[in-house]
């Protein structure tokens, strides 16, 4: 398994290529941990270059996108390969995160949000200390 990481305003993205299986699914849980900079920030998998996740990377994944919506935001795979994909469907799994064709769409949805949220946040004006 080969991880790499990268950031955008508000966004973590991480590169998996390779297998996801109980021998690497534990490094891909400490590596998700260690990079992400803030836990309102939301997660992006470019998953296009994973070959294979059993139930322990799939575990690894729920966790993630769990602690993301606990904090406002979400976790968003993109270029899914069959395989994968239809463990994803079959297990479920892709009501709880979002699914993208490629990691440029998944960017551009997440930027959108991030904007949104922004607009709704200036909208509502100062809140008063109590």
């Amino acid at each position: 398994m080969h991880l790499a990481s990268s950031y955008l305003p508000g966004i973590t993205v991480i590169t998996v290529a390779g297998e996801v299986d109980a021998t690497a699914s534990g490094h891909l849980e400490t590596y998700l941990d260690q990079v992400r900079r803030s836990l309102d920030e939301h997660l992006i998998i470019d998953a296009g270059r994973l070959a294979f996740l059993d139930s322990s990377g799939l575990s690894v994944l729920l966790a993630a996108a769990t602690l993301a919506r606990a904090h406002g935001v979400d976790v968003h795979l993109a270029g899914l390969r069959p395989t994968v994909a239809r463990l994803l469907e079959i297990t479920g799994t892709v009501e709880l995160v979002t699914v993208h064709d490629h990691v440029t769409r998944a960017v551009t949805v997440v930027e959108g949000l991030r904007d949104a949220r922004a607009d709704a946040l200036e909208a509502a004006g100062p809140t008063e200390a109590v």
